[in-house]
């Protein structure tokens, strides 16, 4: 199908790309013309892996264009993508304008088209929002009813940064939201040669079912890290060990042919500094403000909310309670990105940490090996601190390293490289790392570990 995408964030490029990847003709537009210039080039402003690999082949393919003239790729197109921002405003709801100014854009195009079109909300957006921000727009601007001059759809993504591409290909479910069976048949048309379930629902259900997928995962991650707190106050304690003993439960992982399943879901089951990233934050904080909009108190969520937002600092506690007042020390921060595979540090634990220990006065150093030294500054303004260009450089001579994020090049962070880098070889592990017995031949502490000597004495 001719297929047009506004917005070319991670969500419209990566579907974008991935469409034209299966053979459909796809048109993205965004306002920003340098932006534009570069993909067309065949350069991915993002960092995903194998995206521009996939852009090129797209490119030379010429199944794929980006252009910021959206008036165009509305006509030239049957189905139309809608993957802008819909970021957090103050109070926690969703920033609508993005989406306001481009359903009218949208609208405005259909004038001047007789064949009938198809409209896609791509955006995480909360629970009618499809239905009452974006339809009556559509509706005013085109001067059309939905289900003759056009169709409506909700069509949420799970695309996991660091992973997007492949979630894309290899969907493990999609959802299509319609405002009538027309629209919902017109859509699955874009989807009929992938091999997973298509669940057809109505539009605000799809809308909820982000939520809620975002919000389920959210929460575990705020109780693995409960546990990870309550274990730090028991001797000899390992969250790690004991979430072993958790995921061994058949309800949780299965047994199958004598073997064991191992669902994802069990990763998420893992202490560490918290969750990160332009979706868990932003969607559970905006279902709260939903929910309260509607006169209903989510006291679950929000105590996830309030227990992420305290985590990352338990990594600074750590280090004050081995090296005492950390004014003028010397401290590694290791890991940007609120994930590996990734360069997004949007709402990173990161961010948290070097903040307090820049207000306690500590001389603060930071490696990632994606994150370079400019996207550092542009997200972590009023921050000082440096950037070094090697793992070997960040360590060197610290009087604490802490990880913050669990990157494979990271794993040669071993006890000997440990010792023979840094003066007191102080380790403060946010990810586990080291929690089996090698933690002992270094200066060590970690999320979810019990101290047998008695380090760990403040809640």
């Amino acid at each position: 199908m001719e297929t047009s995408i506004v917005g070319t964030g991670y969500v419209g490029l990566v579907t974008g790309v991935g469409l034209a990847s299966i053979g459909h003709k796809v048109i993205c537009v965004d306002i920003d013309a340098k932006k534009v210039e570069k993909i067309n080039k065949g350069e991915s402003p993002i960092y995903e892996k194998r995206l521009e690999e996939l852009l090129k082949k797209a490119l030379q393919k010429k199944l794929f264009i980006a252009t910021t003239d959206l008036n165009y790729a509305v006509l030239n197109s049957q189905i139309t993508f809608i993957a802008v921002p819909t970021p957090s405003k103050k109070n926690n709801d969703i920033d609508l304008s993005y989406m306001k100014k481009v359903s009218a854009q949208i609208g405005s195009a259909l004038l001047n088209k007789k064949e009938y079109h198809i409209i896609v909300v791509k955006s995480t957006v909360a629970p009618e929002t499809t239905l009452k921000v974006v339809l009556p727009l559509i509706e005013k601007y085109s001067k059309k009813k939905t289900g003759s001059g056009f169709g409506l759809c909700m069509n949420p993504e799970f695309l996991r940064e660091g992973n997007a591409v492949d979630d894309f290909m290899r969907p493990d479910r999609i959802v299509i939201g319609e405002i009538d069976k027309q629209s919902g048949d017109n859509l699955a048309k874009v989807y009929k040669n992938f091999e997973t379930d298509i669940i057809r629902t109505s539009l605000s259900n799809a809308e909820m079912i982000k939520y809620t997928n975002n919000a389920l995962l959210a929460t575990l991650i705020s109780f693995s890290n409960e546990i990870a707190n309550i274990s730090e106050k028991i001797p000899g304690a390992n969250a790690f060990e004991i979430f072993k003993g958790v995921y061994l439960d058949k309800r949780l992982n299965p047994v199958i042919n004598g073997k064991r399943v191992n669902p994802q879901i069990l990763s998420y089951l893992y202490p560490g500094c918290g969750f990160g990233g332009s979706c868990f934050p932003k969607d559970v904080k905006a279902l709260v403000a939903f929910s309260n909009k509607k006169k209903y108190k989510p006291v679950l969520l929000s105590a996830v909310l309030d227990i992420n937002k305290k985590q990352p600092l338990r990594l600074v506690k750590l280090t004050e309670q081995k090296i005492g007042n950390l004014k003028n020390k010397n401290i590694a921060v290791l890991g940007l990105a609120f994930k590996p595979e990734t360069d997004d540090v949007r709402e990173s634990p990161a961010i948290a940490i070097i903040k307090e220990l820049v207000a306690k006065k500590a001389n603060v150093f930071t490696y990632d090996p994606v994150v370079n030294a400019k996207n550092t500054h542009l997200h972590f303004k009023n921050f000082p601190f440096d950037h070094a260009q090697s793992l070997h450089q960040a360590v060197k001579n610290k009087d604490a390293c802490l990880i913050v994020t669990n990157w494979k090049e990271f794993e040669k962070l071993t006890p000997e490289f440990i010792k023979s880098n840094m003066a007191n070889h102080l380790f403060i592990d946010g990810r586990g790392f080291f929690h089996n017995k090698e933690s002992e031949k270094i200066n060590y502490l970690g999320i979810g570990l019990g101290n047998k000597k008695g380090a760990s004495k403040e809640s």
